[in-house]
């Protein structure tokens, strides 16, 4: 019989990193970067002169490399794109001692 552990939805998180949080959210947000570049039909040629960014960068993002991109900058290409941010602060709704940060697309 296998033994099966349920792990965490943040595969950082699971992993043990101290940035797991910041993580996650990066990778959402490069995850939903690329997508709207392939609905797009860009090249990611175009799509780095949209961004204003290094085609390299772009095509490191894209996989997974985004640990020299800030969040910021990765909100900016969200606009850049045609995607209005909206950043909302709530309580929590569970009673936890912190917040935490995630990504909702609508």
């Amino acid at each position: 019989m296998i033994e099966v552990e349920n792990g965490s939805a943040n595969v950082y998180d699971a992993l043990g990193l101290p940035d797991a949080a910041q993580m996650q959210v990066k990778a959402t947000l490069a995850a939903k970067i690329g997508e709207i570049i392939k609905h797009r039909h860009l090249t990611q040629i175009q799509a780095a002169e949209i961004l204003g960014m290094p085609q390299p960068k772009l095509s490191g993002m894209l996989r997974g490399q985004f640990r020299g991109i800030s969040e910021a900058k990765m909100l900016e290409c969200m606009n850049r794109l045609g995607r209005d941010v909206q950043i909302v602060v709530r309580k929590p709704t569970r009673s936890r001692t912190t917040g935490r940060t995630s990504v909702v697309f609508a």
